[in-house]
């Protein structure tokens, strides 16, 4: 199985910190984000990775080059400095290295403690999606899980953590270009294609420098 980590984006928010480095490239504990995504993956046996990149991406090939390092192999898709083509349009840019198989995502900017060996893609299925508790700063949620069956809506809503696994299927009959991955999940909903996991460990979405100290504090006492 291969694995994508979503590294293109701007981080605005991260602001001044990203105006000179990616933001997956910034640090916690002494190594980058995408190190803690890259260390997590290979201990669930996926070592074939794509990384896309956009803002400085340069940085990203720079620093982590062929994969060695790591134990695992890399390859980019370089999607330039212009405008953004958001997740949907990421992936299907990357589409022709990740191959015909169900290959997983997850966000570069992310850190969780998800165990990558927990995904499965039952036969008919379009994706699996894990779904974590509502953080404060997205309290109604994206999606319901039911069970076992994620839905556009429901009695208990769930926030759409950033990682899933998906079949190339979802993508047919896109066009190269950005567009958004939600629309592509909701219309998969309807048709009862996307099954869940809710995952009840840690997880941060580094979307602001205060969050990337409280990601340093909690490591460091795991250190401790």
């Amino acid at each position: 199985m291969k694995a994508m980590i979503l590294a293109a984006g701007r981080g605005k928010r991260m602001r001044p910190l990203t105006d000179h480095t990616p933001k997956p490239l910034l640090r916690a504990a002494g190594k980058s984000l995408i190190e803690h995504q890259i260390e997590r993956l290979r201990a669930a046996g996926i070592v074939d990775l794509v990384i896309n990149h956009a803002h400085l991406g340069e940085q990203i090939e720079q620093a982590l080059g062929g994969g060695n390092r790591h134990g695992v192999r890399i390859a980019y898709s370089a999607e330039g400095h212009g405008k953004a083509l958001e997740t949907g349009g990421g992936i299907h840019k990357a589409l022709p290295l990740l191959g015909p198989e169900p290959f997983v995502v997850t966000n570069g900017d992310v850190w969780c403690d998800f165990d990558y060996r927990r995904l499965r893609l039952p036969p008919g299925d379009l994706a699996t999606l894990v779904l974590i508790d509502n953080p404060p700063h997205n309290p109604g949620g994206d999606f319901a899980l039911e069970d076992g069956r994620v839905r556009r809506e429901g009695r208990e809503m769930l926030t759409f953590s950033g990682i899933g696994l998906y079949h190339p299927e979802l993508f047919a009959g896109c066009e190269p270009g950005a567009f958004p991955l939600a629309p592509l999940l909701r219309s998969a909903m309807q048709r009862n294609r996307v099954g869940g996991i809710h995952h009840d460990g840690h997880w941060l979405d580094i979307g602001t420098p205060e969050r990337l100290q409280a990601l340093e504090r909690m490591l460091q006492r795991e250190q401790v």
